[in-house]
């Protein structure tokens, strides 16, 4: 039986590598894209194939999907280390795998955005990922977009805060968040393939308010728990006058200010506990 084919498209992030595990450990045959090639050296064994291309260059991704019947893309811009921004990147580089993978036949497009992304335009990080879902939709493309709470990796920010002794919040501290481990969010990637709903939301299986996320941090690191909380408006202010300096730096501070001052709660999957991750950064 020939294997189903996969390209995982964003496979050196935090999700994408458990999305590339998963549907290998499902018997798909696996093209993983990087930028990076050697990001991925660890993983040569459970990928079938590494192609290095860049998504905003439409010469270098011309053939990526060759012999392709689906597409993984979670790729994105993370931490700015160019001129390239989230519209270069999160819009105009998945629109150009998504041309790429109508051209050459491609079943189902499956892409990672933002949990309450409809709602969240005003903000540059989600309107260039709303963008393209707008363009996915619109296309011919048999697909599904898949919307997460957050991503442990997202929550270890307050575990780094907590190391080095102080944890500071935007506003009470009192909203909730159900963020999820990679390797549970891939379950439902992959699940996507052969699953009907278009549009998913994702969040793990702990609701917790962002001071229980501070308190679990500094606990398991053994410290005392030191709280600061930041005020909402305060935050706001600075975001706009950062965005002076450092457009990228303004906005990825108005999505973090905009995402703890508000519930982001989704249907609750998978069984990986913050707790356990946090015990397993402490050997970091």
């Amino acid at each position: 039986m020939i294997p189903r084919r996969v390209l995982v498209a964003g496979a050196t992030g935090y999700l994408g590598r458990f999305v590339a595990k998963e549907f290998k450990s499902r018997g798909y045959y696996v093209r993983a894209l990087a930028r990076s090639p050697h990001k991925l050296d660890d993983m040569r064994g459970e990928l079938d194939e590494i192609v290095a291309a860049e998504v905003t260059d439409p010469k270098s991704i011309n053939d990526v999907c060759d012999g392709m019947e689906v597409v993984f893309s979670s790729i994105g811009i993370t931490k700015q280390k160019s001129k390239l921004t989230w519209k270069d990147v999160d819009f105009q580089g998945n629109k150009n795998l998504l041309d790429v993978a109508r051209r050459t036949g491609v079943q189902k497009f499956i892409y990672v955005s933002v949990f309450n992304g409809p709602d969240l335009r005003h903000l540059e990080i989600v309107k260039a990922h709303e963008g393209f879902v707008d363009v996915l939709k619109a296309s011919t493309m048999n697909y599904a977009v898949i919307r997460p709470t957050g991503f442990f990796s997202d929550m270890a920010e307050f575990f780094e805060m907590a190391r080095r002794g102080r944890v500071y919040l935007v506003g009470s501290g009192e909203d909730r968040v159900n963020p999820i481990h990679g390797a549970d969010l891939a379950v439902t990637c992959v699940d996507a393939v052969d699953g009907e709903r278009q549009e998913i939301d994702v969040g793990g299986p702990e609701i917790l308010t962002y001071r229980e996320i501070a308190e679990l941090a500094f606990r398991v690191q053994g410290k005392p728990v030191r709280i600061s909380s930041l005020p909402v408006f305060a935050m706001r202010l600075v975001s706009s006058a950062i965005r002076v300096f450092s457009r990228h730096q303004g906005e990825l501070l108005a999505f973090m200010t905009t995402a703890m001052t508000g519930d982001v709660v989704a249907p609750r999957t998978g069984q990986r506990k913050l707790e356990a991750y946090f015990h397993g950064l402490c050997g970091q």
